[in-house]
């Protein structure tokens, strides 16, 4: 083969190859499409679409005292229909966890009011709002959500709990536990170096009413 027929053959094959790249590159840039237009891009390998936002419920953290169901309510509806919400609050006493879970009906709702209130100051507390994702929240979230805590009147509970009818033994029992503690307070007394004669502790029983009744002589 003379010098002429090999640099020819060569430029067909540098020819060839290029066609060829050309054409890979050609299909491989039509993996994705812009919807504008435009070249076409390919993603890269591991790399999918964004996820679209579904999520619908937000946690709200750090929740002041005073702010509750209700003004939750009228002041978070102002961004969007809320379907569901709910204060996490103590079995016991009722009193607010300072922390809750508003539902909204669309997603771009719920990612609004994350991008506006989150670290914002209400009522001197920050404010944590965060978007809960749907596998993230707790099938039992809601259970319970109509049944309004009442509060309780502790001072009526405690006041009934001191003016109850007490038995001989629980009597007894009342007066070993403060001749238990007039003791202790007799000896810190004592070692402080301080000259007090304690009054005496007496228990009786009004026969009539049956009630206690503690003098100090």
């Amino acid at each position: 083969m003379g010098a002429k027929a090999k640099k020819a053959m060569m430029k067909r094959i540098k020819k060839g190859s290029s066609q060829l790249s050309f054409s890979n590159r050609k299909n491989e840039a039509a993996d994705f499409l812009p919807l504008e237009g435009g070249p076409g891009k390919k993603l890269l390998h591991g790399q999918e679409e964004p996820k679209k936002n579904k999520a619908t419920v937000v946690y709200i953290g750090r929740i002041p005292h005073g702010f509750y169901e209700d003004e939750m309510e009228g002041f978070f509806s102002q961004f969007g229909t809320i379907k569901r919400l709910r204060i996490a609050r103590n079995k016991k006493t009722g009193n607010s966890k300072h922390f809750g879970f508003i539902e909204f009906e669309c997603p771009e709702v719920a990612e609004i009011v994350v991008d506006t209130m989150n670290n914002q100051l209400l009522f001197e507390h920050i404010l944590k709002v965060q978007l809960v994702p749907p596998e993230r929240v707790h099938p039992k979230l809601w259970n319970g959500l109509k049944r309004r805590y009442k509060p309780l009147n502790w001072t009526e509970i405690e006041q009934k709990r001191h003016n109850k009818e007490r038995t001989l033994e629980e009597h007894k029992k009342l007066i070993k536990g403060i001749l238990k503690r007039d003791q202790k307070r007799r000896k810190r007394i004592e070692a402080a170096g301080i000259e007090y004669e304690c009054p005496e502790i007496v228990g009786s029983i009004q026969p009539s009413s049956k009630k206690i009744r503690f003098d100090e002589d």
